[in-house]
């Protein structure tokens, strides 16, 4: 039998900063935002695909954690900073702005234009952890912001002489700037004795919620217009018209494997914890792994939609089974994070492609993606009743 999710209910007697948070949606301009970073999907895809090899994939790499980490530190900052303000509206504005231009550079940043891709990044950066550090509400946030700008201290330098470098040392220099914008992300920007305590913190928890629910159906939703771009390109006939419409299978389960009731249960969880940021940061940090998945995805079925019935690849096999099992593997570790539940089920389907794809080589793509569907499309029914499950628990455990 399984166990009940830890639902704490303890009373928490720290002393939080007075500072009261009010509960809102997520604004337009917000979600305008989002749609800005989720361009990056077809643009990472694009350069993978172009340059499908172990650089092409760490060039990739580096590109996907510097735009998800700007990503990242807006949208705490729209939440902490109160997107309302007109001063908050206009950082946001304004980050669009360089972001749009920095996503654009994606395929060139390696090539001719690392400094139009660079530059960019960095004046997100700086201007997003400046602002905060300056304009933040209380003590708590100013003080955690001056670590955020610390932290960026030491990877803008990094962007930078990486940009004057050619691509060969560049991905070298750009990769240690990435790995520190990451972690920073990860583990809140901490200083040897000084850092974030977020149970001190009073946050709308429910709102940052929101926005990552928004932001992975945004994802998916690009991943399907890169879909439609390959599909478009491609002959009709029934091997192509098939393996397409596989694809999409797999992306409408892939998005099934988190909204028939997962969404609900982060919701849930985070309102009766008493630490309320931590969750969310283990959230927005998992759309690192999410969005990587969703790429490689993306290049592995335009790889299978232009020779369905040739010979499988190595290549094809990683892009096709990899990419679902970052999607999977990083909820697997939410829910064992947080319920204890479901995250078994989860790692039961990674396991059950990583075993597809080592047979993938030796099978057409169309067979490929077909098996993909049977395994995702057995995940979904698996979860929708753990899903269920794990709901009903909550709800009695918050009613007891």
């Amino acid at each position: 039998m399984p166990s009940r999710p830890r639902v704490p209910r303890a009373r928490d007697d720290t002393p939080r900063e007075p500072f009261a948070v009010l509960r809102r949606s997520v604004s337009p301009l917000e979600l305008f935002f989002d749609l800005v970073f989720v361009f990056a999907v077809g643009q990472l895809a694009e350069h993978l695909l172009a340059k499908l090899s172990w650089r092409g994939a760490a060039e990739t790499a580096v590109m996907l954690v510097a735009v998800l980490s700007c990503w990242a530190l807006t949208s705490f900052d729209a939440t902490f900073l109160d997107v309302e303000l007109p001063r908050t509206r206009w950082l946001v504005l304004t980050v669009m702005g360089l972001g749009l231009y920095a996503n654009a550079q994606i395929p060139h940043a390696f090539a001719d234009r690392p400094w139009a891709f660079a530059v960019p990044l960095v004046a997100v950066l700086l201007l997003t952890d400046v602002t905060a550090a300056a304009t933040a509400p209380t003590a708590i946030l100013r003080r955690h912001y001056r670590r955020v700008t610390a932290w960026a201290a030491v990877s803008v330098p990094l962007w930078l002489v990486g940009a004057g470098f050619a691509p060969g040392p560049r991905l070298a220099w750009w990769a240690a700037a990435a790995t520190v914008d990451m972690l920073g992300v990860w583990l809140a920007h901490p200083l040897p004795r000084n850092v974030l305590d977020s149970r001190k913190l009073v946050f709308d928890a429910e709102h940052m919620v929101e926005r990552i629910r928004l932001f992975i159906i945004l994802q998916l939703g690009e991943t399907v217009l890169t879909l439609g771009g390959t599909i478009s390109a491609a002959p009709v006939d029934v091997p192509t018209v098939t393996t397409a419409l596989g694809v999409f299978v797999a992306l409408v389960h892939l998005c099934a494997s988190y909204f028939r009731g997962g969404e609900s249960i982060l919701a849930r969880y985070v309102a009766t914890t008493d630490d309320r940021l931590l969750p969310v940061r283990h959230a927005v940090s998992g759309q690192y792994p999410t969005l990587a998945g969703l790429v490689a995805l993306a290049v592995g079925a335009e790889l299978a939609i232009g020779h369905p019935t040739g010979p499988g690849s190595t290549e094809l096999a990683l892009l096709l089974f990899g990419g679902p099992i970052l999607y999977l593997i990083t909820q697997a570790w939410w829910y064992y994070t947080s319920t204890r539940q479901a995250w078994r089920t989860r790692l039961l389907a990674c396991l059950a492609c990583a075993a597809a794809g080592t047979a993938a080589p030796w099978l057409p793509p169309l067979a490929s993606v077909l098996l993909l569907d049977a395994i995702l499309s057995s995940l979904v029914l698996a979860l929708t009743r753990e899903h269920r499950s794990i709901l009903n628990s909550m709800t009695d455990g918050t009613e007891g």
